[in-house]
């Protein structure tokens, strides 16, 4: 009883409506679909800048959709992550003012994607980052454009084991840089919540018996030396639900041009997320030097 508890709260599908669109922030778009390698329908938005670079935005896991995080039904984890809503259309308002597109898309299993197994934590999304990556390069309109990663907690993690799995990544030339923002493996996040460790081995042997996925150990720290673009990694150093030496470990490893981006932010692991959507400089500065 208490593994399926423990999984369903982690990995379950299902919790991450889409609750907001563009039009509310007078952003012009369309509605777009493409299918990944493995053959999951994910749904998204391109929000319409210039045609000479896109940012390509993955959200965080399980609560999250492509514009953010609603508090809606949420239950008693309304607050753990923030106290409101999180709205990741800020940030695309500020990069299409500074002239961008941005692609916005549901990871499977979130949103309005197709809702196909359970979520891994970034392995099996890995498959969605790439498929997004392809659909800007292949696109009429957006084929020469240089492209830029905005990959937020298991984005990030997806992004991650992408540069690692998937030898198509080596195929786009255009893309050009990531930003990071705070890389989390599963371990580390069940163990910061502070849950028994009984209940943490549960959840384990019911992920793995019932579920056929193994969300323990390193996840997607070994790849993180194959990242082979420029990349700029964000944290709250206050957050709670993280392990900094992890953290560290994450961009340690990196062996590209990076820096890293520490906030002083509450104590809250959203902080970061309201933070991003708040302060467009640190992002589109970085976004500007890699993406001319």
């Amino acid at each position: 009883m208490f593994g399926k508890m423990i999984s369903d709260m982690m990995i379950k599908p299902g919790k991450s409506p889409v609750f907001e669109t563009p039009d509310k922030y007078g952003l012009e778009y369309e509605n777009v679909t493409f299918k990944t390698g493995d053959g999951v329908m994910l749904s998204g938005w391109l929000v319409k800048g210039g045609t000479d670079k896109v940012i390509i935005q993955s959200h965080f896991g399980v609560q999250c959709s492509r514009c953010g995080f609603t508090q809606e039904g949420k239950g008693i984890f309304k607050n753990t992550l923030w106290t409101s809503d999180i709205h990741f259309l800020d940030q695309a308002k500020y990069l299409v003012e500074a002239g961008y597109s941005v692609l916005m898309y549901d990871m499977r299993n979130h949103g309005n994607s197709e809702q196909k197994g359970w979520v891994s934590w970034g392995k099996d999304e890995r498959k969605d980052v790439v498929a997004a990556i392809k659909f800007i390069a292949e696109h009429p309109n957006y084929q020469n454009s240089n492209i830029g990663l905005l990959s937020i907690c298991m984005g990030q993690g997806a992004s991650t084991f992408a540069f690692g799995m998937e030898n198509e990544m080596k195929s786009f030339k255009n893309l050009k840089t990531m930003i990071s923002v705070q890389p989390l493996t599963y371990d580390y996040f069940v163990k910061a919540m502070g849950l028994p460790t009984f209940l943490i081995n549960a959840g384990n042997k019911y992920n793995k018996r019932e579920r056929n996925i193994d969300l323990t150990g390193d996840s997607f720290l070994p790849y993180v030396k194959n990242i082979n673009v420029p990349t700029l990694v964000i944290q709250n150093q206050n957050d709670p639900m993280t392990n900094l030496d992890m953290v560290k470990r994450y961009y340690n490893d990196l062996i590209v041009e990076k820096e890293m981006l520490w906030l002083d932010l509450d104590k809250k692991r959203g902080a970061a997320y309201v933070w991003l959507g708040k302060n467009p400089k640190p992002i589109v500065t970085w976004f500007d030097k890699y993406l001319k």
